[in-house]
């Protein structure tokens, strides 16, 4: 799929790496409908967005609410017109160990909103998206792309119960949709990226940063650019569907 023209939607893109998304796209001449809860950020991304022409439109959302999720893919789709794409970026931490154990005396635990208000935004959040971009895809029998955004913690990773659980969910979803999906035109792709240069990285401990420098062999954090690069071939490159693209430097948790 050529991007040229072509209207997709990113979630989490009022900031970080949603947003560094939707510059790339635009820069390959895309329509962005740009989707996140901050309505102020929200417009400041588009203000930037829409300063080298009218290619995007913001849209205030909660995706783990689903009415919500069903009105604003409608809206897009009377806006734009159409819709081809759709990249689920938003996503929260909410770290933490499963058992906490002082002097031998459990002293505390994850709490259950602890675990499930990762697993409503980074899960179903991309359920919801996914499940209404596809909707709008066959509705105006439109060939397109669902990219999902995954983690290199998919494959477990300690004091991340629900991080873990919910990229790895998402990672086998976006499997499952490439088989359903493929007879309408439309594509899947996953990025598990490892620890990506955004303000969420920038707010970790400086002792943190450098152990996880240390796992990774290229010893650096990936540029929210080289993650876009990544979103773009799976956009761009017709053969390819249901696969997880891993952009990591090599890491190893």
């Amino acid at each position: 799929m050529q991007l040229q023209d072509k209207v997709i939607a990113i979630t989490g893109a009022a900031q970080g790496l949603g947003l560094a998304m939707a510059q790339a796209f635009v820069a390959k001449g895309a329509k962005i409908a740009l989707l996140d809860m901050q309505a102020d950020a929200v417009e400041q991304a588009v203000s930037q967005l829409n300063a080298k022409g009218d290619c995007a439109k913001g849209f205030v959302v909660n995706v783990t609410d689903e009415q919500q999720v069903e009105q604003t893919f409608a809206d897009i789709a009377a806006h734009f017109g159409a819709l081809n794409g759709l990249i689920n970026s938003a996503g929260i931490m909410r770290d933490g160990m499963l058992l906490k154990v002082k002097d031998g005396e459990l002293v505390d635990k994850m709490s259950l909103s602890q675990f499930q208000s990762v697993i409503d935004v980074n899960l179903t959040g991309t359920f919801l998206c996914g499940r209404e971009a596809a909707a709008q895809m066959v509705k105006t029998k439109s060939a397109g792309v669902i990219i999902n955004l995954a983690s290199v913690s998919r494959a477990g990773n300690a004091g991340q119960s629900n991080y873990s659980a919910s990229k790895a969910a998402v990672s086998a979803m976006t499997v499952t949709w490439a088989k359903e999906l493929a007879r309408f035109g439309i594509r899947t792709g996953c990025i598990a990226p490892g620890l990506v240069e955004t303000a969420m990285a920038a707010q970790m401990r400086p002792e943190m940063r450098e152990r996880f420098l240390s796992t990774v062999p290229l010893r650096r954090l990936a540029e929210p650019a080289e993650i876009a690069h990544a979103a773009a071939f799976i956009f761009e490159n017709d053969y390819f569907t249901g696969r997880v693209v891993e952009i990591d430097g090599g890491t190893r948790i």
